[in-house]
């Protein structure tokens, strides 16, 4: 769903700085986008995900601080650097599974690679 409506949000900027009907098609299209994002279905997804960011914002610092001393204790250990990098990959990785972890939802299964719930 998010990618769709980047999708979308991407092709109404593209036209709107393409367009060469200047200010009063950009005006239509900041009127028509309004009566859409103002509707009650859209209101109640703004609010479903400002419930999740709220209840998920204080759990971020502390992955993000674990995530972060985890990767810069395998940058600075013993042995060459393709061991390091190997070593940092990998615990680059976990680290991202234990953010997600902590942040998303224990009842949707996530993906690893982009932190986002998968369907």
């Amino acid at each position: 769903m998010r990618g769709k409506l980047v999708f979308v949000a991407g092709i109404a900027t593209g036209y709107v700085l393409g367009s060469r009907a200047g200010r009063e098609r950009y005006n239509q299209i900041k009127k028509n986008w309004l009566k859409v994002w103002n509707t009650d279905v859209v209101q109640d997804k703004v609010e479903v995900v400002q419930g999740f960011a709220k209840a998920r914002l204080s759990e971020v610092p502390g992955a993000v601080f674990a995530g972060v001393k985890k990767v810069s204790t395998a940058v600075g250990g013993e042995g060459t650097p393709g061991q390091k990098l190997d070593r940092t990959i990998a615990k680059t990785k976990d680290a991202v599974d234990d953010v997600a972890e902590r942040v998303l939802p224990h009842d949707e299964p996530s993906n690893p690679s982009t932190g986002t719930p998968s369907k």
